[in-house]
């Protein structure tokens, strides 16, 4: 019995060969028959349970290989020139290139296999009937046509230029201190330190999410700097402002300078 050995890296006598030739980076023009022909040895005693029918195809190139190092080691052959006619490598570089174009064929025959899996045909129709069917299904003439595919044109212009023209306004931001100021205003209006405001009220004006989320993170800094008391008497309930020690001898501040000037 006979078994196919083939691994990730190499199928064969001829596979394994031209491995060895392209790991080491060779020219296949050019050779170095002594160190590939001990690196493929190397490999064949590495695979003494190989069965005898595959295992002898690779002994059969490890000779010829052994044959060419041989021949090469005569007087009279310089393996620094380039490859001649009667260079005992020949043989075996026009077996590997016949082997790599057959290779190279198999493999884009593979990935073609492999691209018409993905498609799927679609059944032949029978034009027939639709091609001998007399209706006229667009009664316009030629000029008539392209006026309506004109009006159809500028129309799409329009509205694409007055979209334009509105995606580039944009409304102004305001600045954190811009905000803060005008909660202290409303704050400061009120006639004794008890009153309170909801915090909805800072909101009433604004709609754009950006503005809200300001609003908030406004009041929370003057929390933190003791200008707004805020209260809520229930879970999610209104929260409740009211003026801050700190807010509130700003206000007597400025009144006494007023009072002064």
């Amino acid at each position: 019995m006979s078994y196919k050995i083939k691994t990730d890296m190499f199928e064969g006598p001829l596979d394994l060969l031209v491995y060895l030739i392209e790991n080491a980076k060779m020219d296949i023009y050019d050779i170095e028959i002594s160190e590939i022909t001990g690196q493929y040895i190397e490999y064949i005693k590495q695979m003494q349970n190989l069965d005898v029918e595959i295992g002898a195809e690779f002994i059969l190139l490890a000779a010829n290989l052994l044959k060419i190092k041989s021949k090469l080691l005569l007087p009279g052959n310089n393996k620094e020139e380039s490859l001649k006619e009667d260079d005992p490598r020949r043989e075996i570089v026009d077996m590997l290139m016949e082997y790599k174009k057959f290779k190279n064929v198999a493999e884009y025959l593979k990935k073609r296999e492999g691209e018409g899996l993905q498609l799927i045909a679609k059944p032949k129709e029978d034009l027939e009937e639709i091609l001998s069917d007399p209706t006229e299904i667009l009664k316009l003439s030629h000029e008539e046509f392209i006026k309506a595919f004109e009006k159809f044109i500028l129309k799409k212009q329009k509205v694409m230029d007055i979209k334009k023209r509105y995606d580039n306004i944009q409304r102004k931001r305001i600045t954190a201190e811009e905000r803060i100021g005008y909660i202290k205003k409303l704050l400061l209006e009120m006639i004794d330190d008890q009153q309170e405001i909801d915090f909805i009220e800072t909101l009433k004006d604004e709609k754009d999410r950006y503005d809200k989320a300001l609003s908030f993170t406004s009041v929370l800094e003057m929390i933190k700097q003791g200008q707004v008391v805020a209260s809520q008497e229930t879970t999610y309930g209104n929260i409740k402002l009211s003026r801050g020690c700190k807010l509130s001898e700003a206000s007597m501040s400025e009144e006494d300078e007023t009072f002064t000037l």
